[in-house]
């Protein structure tokens, strides 16, 4: 029996109205992505891929139109239930890393932990566990401001898989790095989606940085151009 998708998205839209005129900023998307995939949404500035993330996410509620999550309707859900969802079923990477400059990488990969009802030795321990899965183990001690911008990005990717999320969404996570660490940090997450069958939705506009991910939605005007 083949599995069912864990994201459906069914001719999905959002209209914003600007004075007298409606502007498609998504203009009726489907596609269906599947568990352990490592999707990348490309397009240029303007394009409605930030959009289609942010409704993806629970961010922005769809003007018309489904979005199907491990089974459940999310465009119908109330702003608690939203909350909920994302606590429980979402990780995020962002590209300016989101790092609380007051804690170290442990305590910061521990933090979205102390939502859920955990001693904080536990916290700690899981915390631990994921920095050395990105290669971390040694800096675990140290704040934000004493790491490079590679390895911050590298705290953020243990906090958002932390909370074994189903899905994690990452919005142009590496546009704040250079060449041959956006390089490492791709190939890292690549690694993680297969072994650890994460499900892996990555917002960007560079072609190069999508040839990283198993499929390519390329969006132009809100509308799907292609995938490969």
């Amino acid at each position: 029996m083949e599995e069912k998708p864990v994201i459906r998205v069914k001719n999905l839209y959002k209209i914003y109205h600007v004075g007298e005129t409606a502007v498609h900023a998504l203009d009726g998307l489907s596609f269906d992505i599947r568990r352990g995939e490592f999707c990348a949404i490309v397009g240029p500035s303007g394009s409605g891929k930030s959009t289609l993330l942010n409704m993806l996410a629970g961010l922005e509620p769809p003007s018309r139109g489904e979005i199907v999550i491990a089974g459940t309707h999310i465009e119908h859900m109330t702003e608690n239930e939203l909350v909920a969802f994302r606590r429980e079923r979402v990780g995020f990477i962002f590209q300016s890393y989101n790092l609380l400059p007051t804690m170290n990488a442990q305590e910061n990969v521990a933090f979205p932990l102390s939502f859920r009802r955990m001693r904080p030795e536990e916290r700690m321990r899981i915390a631990q566990e994921y920095l050395k899965l990105v290669g971390l183990g040694k800096v675990m001690d140290h704040m934000p401001g004493q790491m490079s911008g590679g390895q911050q990005q590298r705290v953020g990717i243990a906090r958002a898989l932390a909370v074994k999320p189903e899905i994690i969404f990452a919005d142009e996570p590496t546009g704040n790095l250079d060449s041959r660490t956006t390089m490492d940090v791709l190939k890292l997450m690549q690694s993680i989606v297969r072994e650890q069958r994460q499900t892996l939705v990555m917002v960007t506009h560079d072609n190069q940085i999508a040839s990283y991910a198993d499929r390519r939605f390329h969006i132009v005007d809100g509308k799907i151009h292609r995938i490969d």
